[in-house]
């Protein structure tokens, strides 16, 4: 048995990307940051904020780049996907993403 489940609530740092499809079909790509704060061990508190890479699409798309801005609070189910592309260098990049089941503002 194996489970691949993303859930992260977050802010988005900017408006959805989105694009549709001459098929009809929509892809959108939101930047949404997570944050977690912690004191050191000298009592310090600490910050790190992580960027995630979601993707939504068709109806998911759709709504995202109708209901969401630039700093919305979401929550965000998935599962995470690992890919690879071309650049236009020729060069090999790999990204790893969160394809979105699931988006809903929290705001």
């Amino acid at each position: 048995m194996s489970v691949n489940i993303v859930i992260l609530i977050g802010r988005l740092g900017q408006d959805p990307e989105g694009k549709s499809f001459q098929n009809g079909g929509m892809i959108a790509h939101l930047s949404v940051a997570t944050k977690q704060k912690w004191k050191d061990l000298q009592g310090d508190s600490q910050e790190r904020i992580e960027w995630h890479r979601v993707v939504l699409h068709n109806k998911l798309a759709d709504f995202g780049m109708t209901n969401l801005t630039k700093g919305s609070l979401v929550y965000v189910e998935g599962s995470l996907k690992h890919r690879q592309y071309q650049d236009r260098q020729n060069t090999t990049r790999y990204i790893t993403e969160i394809e979105a089941k699931l988006i809903h503002p929290l705001d």
